[in-house]
């Protein structure tokens, strides 16, 4: 249940991202300032939209961080001490006679 949660979230961050990477100006110039997208960078609304994209950016990115480390812990794991298959496995492996080796001669040394 809360692997799922998780999920969901990492999916609403992501999508949130690159929504917000995808509206930001490129820091230099890029394409938008060959056709005159140059120019409106210098103004003061613009500036501070560039801010807050940047501060949004940072957020969601530390945040996809921490949703994905968590998300790792909630992962459903099965529980291998009470696992009957890997318990008979392991017994037969025990029980089994191990192979002998042959003795060492003088011949195989050299």
């Amino acid at each position: 249940m809360t692997y799922t949660l998780f999920l969901i979230l990492i999916l609403v961050v992501a999508v949130a991202l690159i929504l917000i990477v995808l509206v930001q100006n490129p820091k230099g110039g890029g394409l938008s300032s060959s056709f005159g997208g140059g120019g409106a960078q210098s103004m003061g609304g613009v500036q501070n939209t560039n801010s807050f994209l940047d501060k949004a950016t940072w957020t969601l990115a530390i945040s996809m961080f921490a949703l994905i480390l968590l998300a790792n812990f909630a992962i459903p794991r099965a529980n291998s001490v009470n696992n009957p298959q890997l318990e008979q496995t392991l017994q037969n492996v025990q029980t089994t006679t191990p192979v002998q080796s042959a003795p060492l001669t003088q011949d195989s040394v050299n």
